[in-house]
């Protein structure tokens, strides 16, 4: 039986985007599928928008790995698209002596994953250019930067429908399994239901990859992990922020702590903060504001009262628990599920819009080797 289509892209985030990019660009013939009413319209809206260097994660890991190479592809991207962008830096600061060890682990660690360019600056360099700044030591991480992420999706929607790439929206994933001769055959819900035949499946749904791999019969259920939920807020700051680059605080246990970035248009956020929760929720808790405002002062103490707003929030899709050591990405090809043709993205966070070219290559080679 000839398929509907060569490959079903589930999700239009960035990650989804980016696949639907890289396997129409390499020739095949692609649908995406989202189940919201527009590209983007989860996570990979409600972050951060940092372009990071790759310097935290475990060496070899594919965050590492994924992360040093995205930023490459992504700053060659960006300029070559137009998409604004600015290499602004950021420092990791250590607010007490105690810290100075983790700190000297942390540039260790980037030396590991081939981040060669941060540097330690004299506590004069960080009086002369930060004065409010508290901190007793500064790791300067000059190529990390900001993107317009809304850019960079329109540009990889973009690129994939000049390609021929198709897009569906309000189109949800119900359930799919594997025909006799070899097809996915793929049930759509929404307003126009579908059945669609695909010979290769992306399983891009970020908070829901694994709910939406559950559904999608022929494959190997232990290979599918749980899917936790780690929310984080960010506040916006009244008035302009005294730095000209993002500070970041060490990084805990669940995230890189309550950092200060800046937008393109120069606004300082604050965030995210960490809430484990039983399920995706967006909502907003103003009452949180004295838990960052502490986090805050502790590198800013001239933090001005009541002078942050609510902005946001964001879920990053954990696939390991509260407690535990933070799981590396994982792109569950044919080998790791045992469904040919089949490429499953699970635990999608940070540094994900980072590495996201990167990753649609390991998807494309997962499931199209020869391409």
């Amino acid at each position: 039986m000839t398929p509907d289509v060569d490959c079903v892209v589930l999700g239009a985030g960035v990650i989804g985007l980016a696949c639907a990019r890289e396997l129409a660009m390499a020739g095949h013939d692609v649908l995406v599928a989202e189940a919201e009413a527009m590209p983007g319209a989860g996570i990979s809206s409600r972050n951060s928008e940092v372009i990071h260097a790759g310097i935290y994660y475990p060496r070899h890991s594919l965050k590492a790995r994924l992360c040093v190479r995205g930023k490459h592809l992504l700053y060659d991207y960006c300029a070559e698209r137009g998409i604004a962008h600015r290499r602004l830096g950021k420092w990791i600061v250590a607010t007490e002596e105690a810290q100075l060890a983790t700190l000297e682990s942390i540039a260790r660690q980037a030396q590991r994953n081939g981040v060669h360019d941060l540097v330690r600056l004299t506590p004069e360099q960080i009086r002369a250019q930060e004065p409010e700044l508290r901190c007793v030591a500064a790791l300067a991480s000059p190529s990390t930067g900001i993107v317009d992420s809304h850019g960079l999706m329109l540009a990889l929607q973009a690129d994939a429908a000049n390609h021929g790439a198709e897009f569906v929206f309000n189109t949800p994933f119900i359930e799919g399994h594997m025909s006799d001769d070899g097809l996915f055959v793929l049930q759509f819900g929404g307003s126009d239901p579908a059945r669609i035949t695909s010979r290769r499946v992306v399983n891009a749904a970020g908070l829901h990859a694994p709910d939406v791999a559950r559904r999608l019969a022929g494959q190997a259920a232990a290979s599918i992990p749980p899917a936790y939920y780690c929310k984080g807020s960010y506040f916006m700051l009244s008035g302009r922020a005294p730095f000209s680059r993002l500070i970041y605080p060490l990084p805990d246990a669940a995230g890189l702590g309550v950092h200060l970035t800046l937008d393109l248009a120069g606004q300082a956020r604050f965030g995210p903060d960490v809430q484990w929760v039983a399920h995706p929720d967006y909502t907003f808790d103003a009452g949180r504001a004295p838990l960052f405002e502490r986090a805050i002062r502790q590198y800013w103490p001239g933090l001005p009262d009541k002078a942050l707003l609510p902005g946001y929030t964001g879920i990053r899709p954990k696939i390991a628990a509260a407690g535990r050591p933070a799981a590396d990405f994982l792109i569950a090809g044919p080998s790791v599920h045992g469904a040919d043709r089949l490429v499953n993205l699970f635990g999608i966070e940070s540094p994900g819009l980072t590495a996201s070219l990167a990753i649609a290559q390991a998807a494309r080679l997962a499931i199209a080797p020869g391409a």
